[in-house]
C-alpha cells in the first residue's frame, strides 16, 4: 500500500514537474512574437561595448565580430523570462517557502537589469549601460536582502562542506549568500557573448540543480528549476546562431542571480563550481588576463577574454566554440551530480 501511494506520489509529481515545464515553453513562444515586435518596431538594439572586460580598446573583440555588428539585434528579452517564469509560479501557488525567494531575486535582478538594458539601448559609443560600480552596488543590495531573508525568516544559518560537514556560521552567512549569488550573477553575465551559448549552459545548470532537488525532497524548488528550463528552451530556439535577439542583462543577471540563490537553499555550493565550470573558466580569464595586463606591462595570457573570444581569435568558428562549451557544460554538470550523489549517500 505505502509503495502503491509513494508511485502515485512521484508519478504525479513527475507529471505537474513536465507539464509546467511544457507550459513555460509554450508560453515563451507565444509572448515571444509580441516581445520581437515592439524590439524592431522601436528599435531596441543593442549597442555594442568598446572597452574590454580586461580593460583597455576592445578591438580583438570588435575584429571578430565586425560583421555581426552590422546587424541591428535587440536586446532586453530577458523581461519575457520575468514575466513569463513569475506568472507560472504565482498563478499555481507553489510552494511559497521553497520558491519565493529564487523567484524574488529573479525578478528584482530582472528589473535592475531591464534599467540598464534600456540605458543600453539609448547610450551612444563609450560603456553601454549602467556603470560597473553602480551595476555591482544594485545587485550587492539584491544579494545582502535575499540573504537577509534567508537568515532571518528561513532560519539557515550553516553551510555543507564534503568531509567536513555543516559550518554553523550565525548572522555570517549573509557575506557569504552575497558572494555567491553575486559571483554567479556576474559569471553568468560575463558568459553570455555568443549566440545561443548561456542559454544553453544555463539550461544543463538548471536541469542539473532539478534532479538535485528531487533527491533532496524540495520537489517544489525542482519545479521551478524546470519552469526556468522550459522558457530557456524558448528563449535558445530564438537566440541560436544567428541570433534574433539577446537576453540582455534583464535575463542574464536574474538568472544567475536566481542560480546562485538555489545554490544556498540546496546547500550545494561545493558543486556549483563544477556545474558551472565554463561561468568559471569565462570569470577566470577575464581575472587573468586584466592582472597580466597589469603586472607585465601590457601582454595578456589569452587574445582576448572571456576566454570564448580567445577560441574565437585562434580561428574557431562562433558555432564551435558554442557547442563545445555545451558539450563541456553537460559533462561538468553529470560529474557534478556524480560527487552530490556520493557525497549525499554516504
Amino acid at each position: 500500500m505505502n509503495i502503491t501511494f509513494h508511485l502515485a506520489v512521484t508519478f504525479h509529481f513527475l507529471i505537474r514537474l513536465l507539464l509546467l515545464a511544457f507550459l513555460s515553453f509554450f508560453v515563451y513562444m507565444l509572448i515571444t512574437p509580441i516581445y520581437t515586435y515592439f524590439a524592431y518596431q522601436y528599435h531596441w538594439w543593442k549597442k555594442q561595448r568598446t572597452t574590454a572586460w580586461s580593460g583597455g580598446e576592445a578591438t580583438v573583440y570588435n575584429k571578430l565580430h565586425a560583421e555581426k555588428h552590422k546587424r541591428n539585434i535587440p536586446t532586453m528579452a530577458g523581461m519575457v523570462f520575468i514575466i513569463v517564469i513569475s506568472a507560472i509560479v504565482i498563478i499555481y501557488d507553489l510552494n511559497k517557502h521553497q520558491t519565493w525567494l529564487p523567484l524574488a531575486g529573479l525578478i528584482l535582478a530582472g528589473l535592475i537589469g531591464l534599467v540598464d538594458d534600456a540605458m543600453n539601448i539609448k547610450s551612444h559609443g563609450g560603456v553601454a549601460g549602467m556603470s560597473s560600480k553602480l551595476k555591482f552596488a544594485l545587485y550587492s543590495l539584491v544579494a545582502l536582502l535575499t540573504g537577509s531573508w534567508f537568515y532571518f525568516v528561513m532560519h539557515i544559518h550553516t553551510i555543507y562542506l564534503p568531509f567536513v560537514g555543516n559550518i554553523p556560521l550565525g548572522f555570517l552567512i549573509i557575506p557569504v549568500f552575497w558572494f555567491i549569488v553575486v559571483a554567479t550573477a556576474n559569471s553568468v553575465n560575463i558568459t553570455d557573448g555568443l549566440d545561443g551559448l548561456v542559454g544553453g549552459l544555463l539550461t544543463t545548470s538548471f536541469a542539473a540543480y532539478s534532479i538535485i532537488c528531487v533527491v533532496e525532497h524540495q520537489y517544489f524548488l525542482a519545479i521551478f528549476c524546470f519552469i526556468v528550463v522550459g522558457a530557456l528552451l524558448g528563449y535558445t530556439w530564438f537566440n541560436i546562431f544567428p541570433a534574433r535577439f539577446y537576453m540582455g542583462d534583464s535575463g542574464a543577471f536574474a538568472l544567475g542571480v536566481a542560480l546562485g540563490i538555489i545554490a544556498m537553499q540546496t546547500n550545494t555550493i561545493y558543486v556549483l563550481p563544477i556545474i558551472g565550470i565554463i561561468y568559471v573558466a569565462e570569470t577566470g580569464s577575464v581575472i587573468i588576463n586584466r592582472l597580466s595586463k597589469k603586472l607585465r606591462h601590457g601582454k595578456k595570457v589569452f587574445l582576448s577574454s572571456p576566454i570564448h573570444h580567445h577560441f574565437e581569435a585562434i580561428g574557431w568558428p562562433e558555432t564551435k566554440v558554442t557547442m563545445r562549451f555545451w558539450v563541456i557544460g553537460q559533462v561538468a554538470a553529470a560529474i557534478g551530480l556524480f560527487v552530490f550523489l556520493i557525497v549525499t549517500i554516504k
